[in-house]
């Protein structure tokens, strides 16, 4: 926390508790005596805070002057973190982008003002925010927004769906009766987790290839969140499952640069090697998506293991270079 995060820190504490100890200021802020005796007199001598010492209360508070507490007084600018920007600006693009006719209809103007009146509460209004900072999504699929709407119904009141589904994988539509578990949103697209009762196991079902959807009267097999972070969240992306392989990759000194920062898999393990390039290894089961992360690096990312992974992204290589033979 740095020296101005504090400042706001101890604004905050001084006016939900109203009285607060220098014990419990330095309790709260982690910091040493020193800091935070330079840190009052800084906010009381260069900033004009009406902070005192109530020795009958045995703390610090805002001084009382007729019937409001502390005086109009400023503190420096604190951007937001990059957390707290994506998720403001991510919940106005989605807040812009209902049309008002659902249940939330009603409702989306006032959200969509309170979301303004916090972003305003900063040094700078939520429009100039939004126009001089931009978030773009991309990847995103198309899906029926009924068909998100039975989805949800059926999950919260725990009934079973009968879905028909077209598996992109092997081009094959079917028709599924399945108990939802729980809703995914993973790189901007949006995925049911749920007990496949044709298939007798867990499944992960993309919401843009459901063809449609009807809840019937029986009651969802319930598998518990154990269950579900063990088999859909072992392995690699959405493609998951119990994780039976572990991936070796070297990027090359290039690429590492790069890839030495990213979070491929919450197990990965990573270590850079004396040439300057880098060795990634992490879990998957199903190898679908980790196949095309690794083709988008070409030549610079090699499958050092297994021997089953490095063949077919070999396999896949060298089709795409057959696509490119005779080319001038």
């Amino acid at each position: 926390m740095d020296r101005t995060e504090r400042f706001y820190k101890i604004d905050q504490l001084l006016h939900e508790r109203g009285n607060a100890s220098f014990d419990f200021l330095l309790e709260k802020l982690e910091i040493s005596r020193a800091t935070l005796k330079r840190d009052l007199a800084y906010m009381r001598e260069r900033l004009h805070a009406p902070i005192v010492y109530a020795r009958e209360r045995g703390g610090y508070e805002f001084e009382r002057r007729g019937n409001t507490t502390g005086a109009q007084y400023e503190l420096p600018g604190l951007w937001f973190s990059a957390e707290e920007i994506h998720a403001l600006l991510t919940m106005q693009q989605l807040l812009d982008g209902l049309d008002g006719g659902g249940l939330l209809g009603p409702h989306i103007q006032p959200l969509r003002a309170r979301l303004a009146a916090l972003m305003d509460s900063r040094d700078h209004g939520a429009e100039e925010i939004s126009r001089r900072v931009k978030i773009t999504a991309i990847g995103a699929r198309p899906f029926h927004l009924q068909h998100f709407q039975t989805v949800g119904s059926a999950l919260i009141a725990r009934k079973r769906l009968e879905i028909a589904y077209y598996a992109r994988s092997r081009g094959e539509h079917s028709t599924r009766l399945v108990s939802p578990q729980r809703l995914v949103h993973y790189r901007n697209n949006w995925y049911l987790d749920a007990w496949c009762h044709l298939r007798r196991g867990l499944r992960s079902f993309a919401l843009d290839a459901i063809e449609s959807a009807q809840i019937t009267d029986q009651a969802a097999r319930d598998v518990s969140q154990a269950a579900l972070n063990r088999v859909l969240g072992a392995g690699y992306g959405i493609f998951s499952g119990r994780a039976q392989h572990w991936a070796t990759l070297r990027f090359s000194a290039q690429r590492a640069r790069w890839v030495a920062t990213e979070r491929w898999h919450a197990r990965q393990k990573g270590r850079s090697l004396p040439d300057g390039s880098y060795e990634l290894r992490l879990p998957y089961s199903q190898d679908h998506e980790l196949v095309m992360d690794i083709l988008k690096y070409g030549a610079d990312c090699e499958v050092l293991a297994p021997p089953q992974l490095r063949a077919r992204i070999a396999a896949e290589l060298a089709r795409a270079a057959e696509r490119y033979a005779g080319a001038s």
